[in-house]
């Protein structure tokens, strides 16, 4: 994890901000090896060096619990990566008001008394988190849909990415690799990829499940039980138990949070993994049978050989989610059969379906391509940047903030069987710059077929899906 560099923001060597506030020969070891030795034998900086021996510890000792790591979160050189971390992300204001922005104004002075102020404050016990800013965000492909997220002030942000970089290693130990979701070196990708290779060995019975309200449902005092299993520093229980209770202020009116995560914050996916590795846990020690658990964050399938083992799943799954006091959704959760192409089911954005081979009549094989919900989420992105009230700014521009979008959205789908989806978004793409340019210019129609064609459309420069596409497993 190495550091980013921000022109003009983060501190450069020879200011005195390149070194820790402590020295990383703590008591922390592992092997009898200390974070300074592994920091000189590895070539390792001082915040990655301290991840390393955190790790090796956990994994050496999975009884180990950890004593001294609060005083870790106030270290110059884990404040400043946690700086780098929300600074890149940006994300809007908390209830204070003060953005990322803000703080950066002053350059690297006025972060440097940003975070000593802030560390001072953890270390005389004086720092106390602010309440959330509740926000609803639309839900991707989903009209009139929302989700609702929880903000925290940059402050709290910047101490939640600091507590995350002490804490990850720590649990990254524990996780089993049947979890994929806000995982280091792990993606997405991988996950779809288990799904598929499973399915082809004939799990064809899928349990699809949907957990109602996850990240708000999660009771806390079986998420702090997970935590304390590996953490007994009082001081940075009561720091995560303070987040957990902070409330949140929506329209001015202030409410107790009894339960969940603060979702929307740099630690909020950390703690739902820790919570929900229990679901791992069941699987490894007495579920395996049923089938093949994948699960991303609070996202999860199970492959199964037969119909019966994918109830027992489904099942099982509702017991040991009770746990956390969390439930399946009802109505989302199903149990697909995959078997001759009869169904298929979403998942990660994809639509995973059996296809049968054109090269041996009567195989059939799981494939997987953008689902509905994506396409309907890309088209509105485009929809949204070339519409009427752009109409003032030149097609060059236009393409310049599509770009980005398109590429993105590209990337993530490109493993798998997106041609021909692919091709449809180009086409809408193309269709909706002709509609702008024929606005523009004050034409009737669309124009597309005559003035504005293909190659046209082609000598703006846009990012081309068709030909993107990958079909070999992809990496984290």
């Amino acid at each position: 994890m190495q550091s980013r560099t921000l022109e003009g923001v983060w501190p450069v060597p020879g200011q005195g901000l390149d070194q820790p506030a402590e020295s990383v020969d703590s008591p922390v070891r592992s092997a009898g090896r200390s974070a300074r030795a592994v920091r000189r034998a590895e070539g390792l900086g001082p915040l990655p060096a301290l991840q390393r021996v955190l790790y090796r510890s956990a994994k050496q000792d999975p009884t180990r619990r950890f004593h001294a790591v609060f005083d870790k979160v106030a270290r110059s050189d884990v404040m400043w990566q946690a700086w780098v971390d929300v600074y890149s992300n940006r994300g809007a204001p908390g209830v204070d008001g003060v953005s990322v922005s803000d703080i950066a104004a002053d350059g690297a002075s006025g972060v440097r008394a940003f975070l000593d102020a802030l560390a001072d404050d953890l270390r005389r016990g004086a720092y106390r988190p602010r309440p959330l800013r509740r926000v609803h965000i639309p839900k991707p492909g989903q009209p009139g849909k929302t989700r609702p997220l929880g903000i925290p002030t940059v402050a709290d942000r910047v101490v939640m990415a600091a507590a995350k970089l002490v804490l990850e290693p720590i649990f990254e130990a524990d996780f089993l690799p049947v979890s994929y979701g806000f995982r280091p070196k792990r993606s997405a990708q991988q996950a779809v990829e288990v799904i598929r290779v499973e399915a082809n060995r004939g799990r064809e019975w899928v349990l699809d499940g949907d957990v109602t309200d996850c990240f708000g449902s999660i009771d806390h005092e079986a998420l702090m039980a997970r935590v304390a299993a590996r953490v007994s520093d009082r001081q940075m229980l009561k720091l995560i138990r303070a987040w957990l209770r902070a409330g949140v202020l929506e329209n001015g009116v202030f409410t107790d949070t009894t339960s969940g995560t603060p979702q929307g914050s740099p630690i909020s996916p950390l703690l739902a993994n820790v919570a929900l590795s229990v679901l791992d846990e069941d699987w490894r020690d007495h579920s395996g049978r049923l089938g093949v658990l994948v699960r991303y964050a609070d996202d999860f399938v199970v492959l199964c050989p037969t119909k019966a083992r994918a109830e027992a799943a489904r099942d099982r799954v509702i017991t040991v989610l009770a746990g956390l006091g969390l439930r399946l959704h009802p109505d989302k959760t199903k149990i697909v059969h995959l078997a001759g192409g009869a169904q298929g089911f979403d998942f990660l954005g994809f639509h995973h379906h059996k296809v049968e081979s054109w090269k041996r009549p009567g195989r059939y094989y799981l494939q997987r391509w953008p689902s509905d919900r994506a396409m309907a989420s890309i088209r509105a992105k485009v929809r949204d940047r070339t519409g009427r009230r752009f109409v003032g700014r030149s097609i060059e521009s236009i393409v310049a903030d599509l770009n980005p979008v398109l590429r993105g959205w590209a990337n993530y789908f490109r493993w798998g069987n997106s041609a021909r989806k692919f091709t449809t978004i180009d086409r809408y793409v193309n269709e909706r710059l002709a509609i702008f340019a024929s606005i523009k210019h004050g034409l009737r129609g669309r124009n597309w077929a005559t003035r504005f064609t293909y190659a046209w459309y082609h000598s703006l420069g846009v990012y081309q899906l068709s030909g993107r596409v990958r079909y070999r497993p992809a990496h984290a």
